[in-house]
């Protein structure tokens, strides 16, 4: 299989300043240091913290806060409009009929087809020559990911299962094309915007897309497979959820709940060495695979079903002649060139092997390196950081996947340990170093691929501190610092907490009590010196969640109140702005409403106190103290959106004018799969949206819009 050349292009980078801002009085002078430093693509960093902190005080909400709500819409303030952009299923093409929603749909025609679960998303502007340019405001490329399905209404009549095992290839067929990325134009037509279906942009990458296993660990013999008996390639793409971008215009896509899609039993324990069941274990592979996608009988001479099963099924002592090594070759990030559709995706084995939640940019600086932060979406997993080895070189920009070569294939892992005095370390993930060596009685490693294959044990091994469930992660274009979700802990036991997770309590929920950190909290932290490449930080807690009715001495933290109150932060974006969008993901509110969006004028690290903080359990009593952020009041934080039921907020992405605000709702409707549900009554759903009536829901990307035509959230004076 032969590798694309990505063409070189040639945009000139100084063209990225962002006019709109500098016409503002944000920039006070600095407009300088802002044409060489920035977050990401569309957003600018001011250097001197005064300078930030005075813009950030001209930072204001423009919304009245959206009540909390249990009904099937989606809910948005007063003078703002939300339309449908792409639901699943919608063509990305002009010869793709419009979508039936009723099941029966040619499954090969989702590999144009928007896919389902819309998730973790990035606008890259178009100028008239097709190619990038942060500036341009109503017309762009919008990468979707796909992160997993709700199958009972991809098909007919569900899914067809006959003694445990998948019996139609169709539908496994469209069930392996909804997952991954969709790569649309898209385009503002007056006061709307719509996917323009005829642009030669428009692209799926799936779990049948070839693609480069590229940076450190490619070549081992750990991702040796009968598709790639080298090691250097792999298909397909899976569990996208969050996402990231580069400061030379790709996509990264990162691979999150992967593992549980490989079927392994425990008959094939006899087969693999101690290390290889350690691995098992850790990462979770085992079982029948989620959607029993390796059952399908009998396999295609390409192994499209068998490929999803990790046990030993060949006679060869190195793998190539079977998949046990497979699910090695997911769990990663993963780099696409929205502007060459013929580009080839690269596995970026250089940022490590876990729960990809995301990949979010540090501030670009020209002759520092690159950093982007990670979390492992897990209970007690870690929060990570990649720093390349090469330093930024503006010229780099728009050079597509030769810029991701030089970039993101050398570089060092580090995973984060917080400290009980507001102090944080990075600890470098290098073998030979920090426990993880050969001796190391968990896991023997054998070199540095192992290591970033085995990321999560190197995390053990180096002492990382396990967080509640690290999700998302964003920073704020203002001053660099670093903000993550920690979603929900319900395993956080009341012997556990630590300052850097620091609740563990009761809390009622619909007649049930909910335990541990049920509703979750953000975190953020400075880099010394204000660095993003340096391995100490300073940290505390931004905000907690919890009900308003909690008591606020021990839960209720943040002192929210009926306007700001929710539960299990997930989604987490700076705009350009500097205003901080927080999206929920949460099952635990749900007596209350449903999940949401909420805007947040963010402050910085260190703005609050130390609390001390008292868990009790029975008579069991624990005293933590916490660096705390200021609590929120109606001004600094508000609920800007409400969903429809059973669904995830989450994704975001917005026009580089700040006028669009792109939002993804994913999985409405998902435990209609109950016992009362039938496919054949639809009145059994528990949600209709986007199209109402009797239909059957999809998750959708939606466009908001003020309707004066001004920016979204939030004005700046």
């Amino acid at each position: 299989m032969s590798q694309h050349d990505t063409p070189a292009d040639d945009t000139d980078f100084s063209r990225v300043l962002d006019a709109r801002l500098s016409r503002r009085s944000l920039l006070k002078g600095s407009l300088a240091m802002a044409a060489a430093s920035y977050v990401g693509a569309g957003s600018l960093l001011l250097s001197p913290a005064g300078d930030a902190q005075a813009a950030m005080r001209k930072l204001k909400l423009n919304f009245t806060a959206v009540p909390k709500g249990l009904d099937d819409a989606v809910r948005v303030p007063r003078g703002y409009t939300a339309t449908v952009l792409m639901a699943t299923g919608d063509p990305i093409a002009p010869d793709i009929p419009d979508y039936a929603n009723d099941g029966s749909d040619d499954a090969a025609s989702f590999s144009r087809r928007a896919g389902d679960h819309h998730d973790g998303m990035q606008y890259f502007g178009l100028d008239r020559r097709n190619q990038w340019d942060r500036n341009a405001a109503a017309r762009g490329l919008l990468c979707v990911n796909h992160e997993a399905i709700t199958a009972a209404f991809l098909h007919p009549t569900g899914q067809t299962i006959v003694d445990g095992k998948r019996v139609s290839e169709d539908e496994v067929m469209k069930e392996m094309l909804a997952h991954g990325v969709s790569v649309v134009e898209v385009v503002r037509d007056g006061r709307r915007w719509k996917v323009q279906k005829d642009s030669r942009f428009n692209r799926r990458i799936t779990t049948f897309t070839d693609m480069e296993i590229s940076g450190p660990a490619a070549r081992s013999p750990l991702l040796v497979t009968k598709y790639s008996q080298t090691g250097t390639r792999t298909r397909g793409t899976l569990a996208n959820c969050a996402n990231g971008h580069t400061p030379w215009g790709t996509y990264l896509t990162c691979e999150e709940n992967w593992a549980g899609f490989f079927r392994r039993s425990s008959s094939d324990d006899a087969k693999r060495s101690p290390k290889e069941l350690a691995a098992f274990k850790r990462y979770g592979v085992g079982g029948k695979g989620k959607e029993l996608w390796a059952t399908v009988q009998p396999d295609t001479a390409d192994n499209r079903f068998g490929r999803w099963d990790a046990g030993v099924r060949g006679t060869s002592a190195d793998g190539s002649d079977d998949y046990r090594h497979a699910a090695n070759t997911y769990g990663w990030v993963v780099e696409i060139d929205p502007f060459d559709p013929d580009s080839t995706p690269k596995k970026r084995t250089a940022l490590g092997r876990f729960a990809h939640e995301g990949a979010w940019p540090g501030p670009v600086v020209a002759g520092q390196p690159l950093v982007w932060y990670m979390g492992c979406d897990a209970r007690g997993e870690y929060i990570y950081k990649y720093v390349s080895k090469a330093v930024w070189n503006a010229a780099d920009a728009g050079r597509g996947m030769a810029a991701g070569d030089k970039y993101l294939n050398d570089g060092r892992l580090y995973v984060a340990r917080f400290n009980a005095d507001g102090s944080g370390d990075w600890v470098e993930l290098q073998f030979g170093a920090n426990g993880i060596v050969r001796e190391n009685p968990a896991y023997a490693f054998a070199n540095q691929a192992d290591v970033l294959i085995h990321a999560r044990l190197a995390a053990d091994a180096a002492g990382a501190t396990k967080m509640d469930r690290p999700e998302w992660g964003a920073v704020n274009p203002r001053n660099g610092e670093v903000y993550m979700t920690l979603t929900y802990n319900p395993n956080r036991d009341i012997e556990q907490v630590d300052a850097a997770n620091p609740r563990s309590y009761t809390d009622a929920r619909a007649g049930k009590q909910g335990k541990g950190n049920v509703n979750g909290h953000i975190i953020r932290w400075a880099e010394e010196g204000g660095l993003a490449s340096a391995t100490r930080f300073q940290w505390d807690v931004f905000l907690f969640a919890a009900r308003e009715s909690a008591e606020r001495d021990n839960i209720n933290l943040s002192a929210l109140t009926a306007d700001n109150d929710f539960s299990s932060p997930d989604g987490l974006w700076f705009a350009q702005s500097g205003l901080l969008w927080i999206e929920t993901d949460d099952n635990a509110y749900a007596d209350t409403s449903n999940c949401m969006l909420l805007a947040a004028i963010p402050g910085k690290v260190g703005d609050g106190a130390s609390r001390d903080i008292v868990n009790r359990s029975g008579d069991t009593e624990k005293r933590v103290t916490t660096p705390v952020g200021t609590p929120a009041t109606e001004s600094t934080l508000r609920r800007f959106l409400v969903g429809p039921v059973d669904c995830e907020i989450t994704g975001l992405a917005e026009s580089p004018d700040g006028r669009a605000l792109f939002v993804n709702i994913q999985h409405p409707g998902e435990t209609t799969t109950g016992k009362d549900f039938d496919i054949a009554r639809p009145a059994t759903y528990q949600s209709h949206w986007p199209a109402g009536g009797m239909a059957r829901p999809r998750s959708a990307t939606i466009v908001i819009t003020r309707d004066d035509g001004g920016p979204v959230g939030a004005d700046i004076a």
